[in-house]
């Protein structure tokens, strides 16, 4: 119903100072419609406390306080990440623990082992840019437009399968993640150019796709592997990917594992998420003495699930 995507197009990425005015601007009158466009009776309230940006995060924050307080109904803090998680439970009720869920969006690129018991073991983590942010980057090297990632895919698609070995150094003897000499070795190939063609600009798009998500599938295998799980789970904004939605489906039919990748409009960021997470936790109402946290570590959480 509203998008800030146009605003922040032109800076190439989000500004932080814009998107929490707009958050101000658009919240209350945006929240009113949605709820008599629906003719639903709200219950409940949930809402992100963080990780994130923190203007944004307060305006949402305060906003759900104040609607909760004012209504006499809980109010459910949401981590970030846990969202996403809880994004597979609406489409798949009857997923449950334990399993592997590779998070890889514009800010985090992470995997987690969730045990039986619902704790979350983290197995590894990136160590500069988040896969998203990678994206989100190269794209703007190859001047490609924003949102990044998607402008990246389907550049890459415009490739006809075309690739050039980008020689960027990739972590391979760490679990981890690593995406800074990926995005090194791009800006050294385009310096090469005196004028980046439309044609090697796909090319270099479809390279840097491939390589960010071989590197996504070796690290999830490996994690697989060690931890024996015969359930994956992928979710963020990066899971919409169509490249690395088929390859981690080609990777759970040889595992044969189950394997569950939500829908595109649940990768990317979205309420039904956050009220899915307050529903799968069955949450007491924690009251409002909390408040938004930019850095929220999800392992603080006693449970995810």
């Amino acid at each position: 119903m509203f998008s800030q995507v146009d605003e922040h197009s032109k800076f190439g990425g989000v500004v932080p100072e814009i998107a929490s005015r707009r958050h101000l601007e658009v919240l209350p009158q945006l929240v009113k419609e949605v709820i008599e466009e629906s003719g639903a009776e709200i219950k409940s309230v949930a809402v992100t406390k963080g990780p994130g940006l923190i203007g944004s995060l307060l305006v949402g924050v305060s906003f759900a306080k104040g609607f909760a307080y004012s209504k006499k109904i809980p109010l459910y803090p949401i981590h970030h990440i846990e969202g996403h998680i809880a994004a597979i439970f609406l489409e798949r009720p009857d997923w449950n623990a334990p399993f592997l869920t590779l998070v890889v969006s514009g800010g985090h690129t992470e995997l987690l082992n969730i045990e039986e018991d619902g704790k979350i073991i983290r197995l590894a983590r990136t160590l500069d840019d988040a896969a998203g942010e990678a994206f989100d980057k190269a794209a703007r090297m190859l001047k490609l437009g924003y949102p990044g990632g998607p402008a990246l895919a389907r550049a890459a698609e415009d490739a006809g399968g075309k690739t050039e070995i980008l020689s960027g150094q990739i972590m391979r003897h760490s679990d981890d993640f690593s995406f800074s000499g990926l995005k090194t070795a791009l800006r050294n190939r385009i310096a090469k150019e005196p004028e980046l063609s439309k044609e090697l600009s796909s090319i270099l798009a479809a390279s840097f796709e491939e390589a960010v998500v071989d590197n996504l599938i070796e690290k999830t295998l490996s994690a697989l592997n060690k931890t024996g799980s015969k359930k994956l789970a992928v979710v963020g904004g990066v899971a919409a990917n169509r490249k690395l939605r088929e390859k981690m489906k080609e990777l759970a039919n040889n595992k044969k594992i189950d394997i569950h990748i939500p829908d595109k409009k649940y990768c990317t960021d979205n309420a039904a998420m956050i009220g899915s997470a307050a529903v799968m936790r069955h949450r007491e109402d924690e009251g409002y003495s909390w408040n938004a946290e930019a850095s929220w570590n999800i392992l603080e959480l006693n449970r995810i699930v």
